[in-house]
């Protein structure tokens, strides 16, 4: 059972529907219990980082989090800035982020702006590996996502990164580490690809 957890921050009745699309069963939960019967979870995340860290925090459920993802090892999927969430802190803010991978959320330079590129990066992007993973196992050919962003999470060891896009400069896309991933695309808005990927987490985590 997939669990998005909803502390108030994120497209989470749209990632259900993609779930419901692909024949995954999967639920929203906002409470401790539900979450911590959890065999697979999907941290989702829209807007600014302050406002979602801030909301995380108050929805009680950080330990519970914690305890799923850290000792438990329940496989995680962060989503847009719920992956954000998951490195040490942002530029965006000045609240901390979860420190599950360790690195930081930083913000398209002046420099995207000077090659005629906008911030945000929205739009469809093409997606290259960096390293193996079983979330992109037997994914259509020349994969593309949909983003919509402004920040981008640099990890300290490039080995977390599986994946890059290009916004003027190449930039990491998915990370994962053990059972604790993250997209900063929006695999329920990408189509066939962002179904491919929600399906290799559901079986292959």
């Amino acid at each position: 059972m997939v669990t998005i957890v909803d502390y108030g921050a994120g497209n989470i009745f749209s990632i259900l529907n993609m779930f419901k699309k692909i024949g995954a069963a999967a639920i929203v939960a906002g409470d401790k219990a539900t979450i911590a019967k959890a065999t697979k979870l999907v941290l989702p995340g829209v807007g600014a980082f302050d406002t979602c860290a801030s909301k995380l925090q108050e929805s009680g459920l950080r330990e519970v989090l914690d305890r799923k993802v850290l000792e438990s090892n329940t496989p995680v999927l962060g989503i847009c800035v719920g992956m954000q969430l998951m490195v040490e802190r942002s530029e965006e803010g000045n609240l901390p982020g979860l420190d599950w991978i360790k690195g930081k959320t930083v913000k398209f330079g002046s420099e995207i702006i000077a090659d005629g590129l906008k911030i945000p990066h929205m739009g469809w992007a093409n997606v290259a590996l960096n390293k193996p993973s079983l979330l992109f196992g037997d994914m259509y050919a020349e994969p593309r996502f949909y983003f919509a962003h402004s920040y981008y999470v640099l990890p300290e060891d490039d080995d977390d990164v599986v994946a890059y896009a290009m916004h003027g400069k190449k930039f990491a896309t998915c990370i994962e580490r053990k059972n604790i991933m993250g997209v900063q695309f929006h695999p329920e808005k990408s189509h066939k690809y962002g179904m491919r990927l929600l399906e290799n987490f559901v079986k292959n985590y």
